[in-house]
């Protein structure tokens, strides 16, 4: 992977500075923590998504993305976290049941751990079987606070 195609810009949320990863015109991350490498400009629409998305407007993103890292398994298990409907959880053996390995709940939490591309691919929405939060790469309290508007920005309709 070339990094010098990588650019990153900045976006202001109500859980602190959001980092948007772009390669040419594809989101490829997202992160709480400033990325090391050169600053760009990420679309005038997938800000305007990010910014619906996090004022209650949008339940789901349209902005092309590509994954440049993780393994054939983890981007299947990415891929499935779209079938949860915002503003609900599903469990990480739900997940393991949905990619055909019945017996892989820990699997995909260490693949959910690795994805790139949080908030857009929702991997807050996973949760344990016995209702606990469960880990969150970007920290349990941000994943709490995104479970939380989701779950409100729905009983406000």
């Amino acid at each position: 992977m070339d990094r010098s195609k990588l650019n990153f810009d900045t976006f202001e949320t109500p859980l602190g500075s959001l980092y948007i990863i772009m390669m040419g015109s594809e989101l490829v991350g997202l992160t709480f923590e400033k990325p090391h490498m050169k600053a760009g400009a990420a679309p005038e629409s997938l800000r305007q998504e990010i910014e619906a998305y996090f004022d209650g407007r949008r339940r789901e993103f349209t902005q092309n993305f590509a994954f440049i890292s993780g393994t054939e398994f983890e981007r299947q298990v990415w891929l499935a976290l779209s079938e949860i409907p915002y503003g609900e959880t599903r469990t990480y053996k739900w997940m393991a049941q949905r990619v055909g390995r019945p017996r892989g709940s820990r699997a995909v939490g260490q693949a959910l751990k690795k994805n790139p591309i949080p908030i857009v691919i929702p991997c807050h929405r996973v949760i344990e079987s016995d209702g606990k939060i469960g880990g969150f790469a970007l920290g349990q309290d941000i994943k709490r606070r995104l479970l939380q508007m989701e779950f409100y920005n729905l009983r406000k309709e």
